[in-house]
């Protein structure tokens, strides 16, 4: 995952390139990410203000420089929490990255897709989205396990981690990629 989203658009693009250039070396896929989303991850903010929606020009352009095997894009997702109303996702603009991703070979991540209700993970995917990250779903399921009695460290620990398994299994099943690893 290469993220240069915090730097301006011809910056993102030499810096992912030259990830790039090393990645197949190393048999390693290119994920990059084009736009901004709001919310919080891993200590740092992002307001709404200096959130960035993917626009379809620049991916094109930024695909065609860099190379990369999957492009994580900005259509309205945010990071940590959705706001009461809820995801506001512009699936047009999804359409849209679609229709220029899918004759490059270029696979869609949606970053932020912890919350989402699964009819419209289901809508991503039949517009495209091969990865969800769901960091905040799994870092809860650890933190709440953290609140229950345990007799012991080893008990504490193997709570957490079933914890964590339950959520990956359920998002496995629900973003239909359980049993095909």
């Amino acid at each position: 995952m290469v993220d240069g989203s915090h730097l301006p658009f011809e910056e993102n693009i030499s810096y992912t390139k030259f990830i790039s250039t090393l990645a197949p070396d190393k048999g390693i896929l290119v994920e990059a990410e084009l736009g901004r989303l709001s919310g919080t991850e891993d200590d740092m903010t992002v307001e709404d203000y200096e959130a960035r929606l993917t626009e379809a020009k620049q991916a094109e352009e930024f695909i065609d420089k860099t190379g990369i095997d999957a492009l994580a894009v900005c259509i309205g997702n945010v990071h940590w929490k959705y706001p009461s109303s809820g995801p506001n996702l512009r699936l047009q603009l999804l359409k849209e990255l679609r229709a220029l991703t899918v004759n490059k070979g270029v696979h869609l991540v949606l970053h932020g897709a912890s919350g989402l209700p699964s009819d419209l993970v289901k809508e991503c995917i039949a517009l495209g989205v091969r990865k969800f990250n769901v960091n905040t779903e799994v870092r809860n399921a650890y933190l709440e396990s953290l609140e229950k009695p345990h007799k012991d460290l080893v008990h504490l620990m193997a709570s957490t981690k079933e914890a964590m398994k339950a959520v990956v299994a359920e998002k496995m099943h629900l973003f239909g990629s359980a049993g095909k690893a």
